[in-house]
């Protein structure tokens, strides 16, 4: 079974207590879910491998610690994915950014593929899928499934708000990928929306609704 990592940590917390509010602006949004990819992403890297450099400080030679082993890629999927990439740049900046287009079909709610550009070595890094969303599971079930056939090992996800149902279908699918949630909700509606929520991540981002 995957392992599933919930934050506890209170600027979180309070950022996604701002971003579920109908009232906040697409800027305020925009700007909360980039600030909240980098704190769950402080959580997501925190047992990348590291190995021991000396660097010669003003005073003396310090032994100290670079990152080591895959380097790291960050897989947005599409459109909403897009909204968290910035965050995570800011704490990895020499990762490379791969892209899946996907879109929910609304009367089966199944995901379908209409783009998907990565970088060439994609299969060499460790790689962290975002989208704030883990609605039914169906998008990134399909966004591992994609990476898995291109030869990627290593891999993790990273979600703002989940559903149950949404946990527990990439669970099933997919038991070696970890998850890195901000929080998870009640459950689905009828429309595979989660409840409470905070609507349509896409569209707030970017304003489109």
């Amino acid at each position: 079974m995957a392992t599933v990592h919930y934050m506890e940590h209170p600027l979180i917390l309070h950022k996604l207590s701002l971003i579920r509010d109908k009232r906040t602006g697409v800027k305020e949004f925009r700007e909360a879910v980039s600030e909240l990819a980098m704190l769950i992403g402080y959580e997501a890297t925190r047992d990348l491998p590291t190995r021991e450099v000396e660097v010669e400080t003003p005073i003396a030679v310090a032994r100290t610690r670079v990152l080591a082993g895959k380097k790291l890629a960050i897989v947005p999927i599409l459109r909403a994915g897009l909204g968290m990439v910035e965050g995570l740049l800011s704490l990895v900046p020499a990762a490379k950014v791969g892209h899946v287009g996907l879109f929910r079909d609304p009367d089966t709610l199944k995901p379908v593929e209409y783009y998907c550009k990565m970088p060439k070595d994609i299969s060499e890094r460790e790689v962290i899928i975002v989208d704030p969303m883990l609605a039914t599971g169906g998008s990134a079930i399909a966004c591992i499934d994609l990476l898995k056939r291109r030869g990627v090992k290593s891999l993790r996800m990273m979600n703002i708000l989940a559903a149950p149902e949404g946990v527990a279908a990439v669970q099933a699918a997919h038991p070696d990928v970890e998850l890195f949630i901000g929080a998870c909700d009640e459950k689905l509606n009828d429309h595979g929306y989660i409840v409470p929520g905070l609507g349509d991540a896409g569209d707030r981002i970017f304003g489109t609704k």
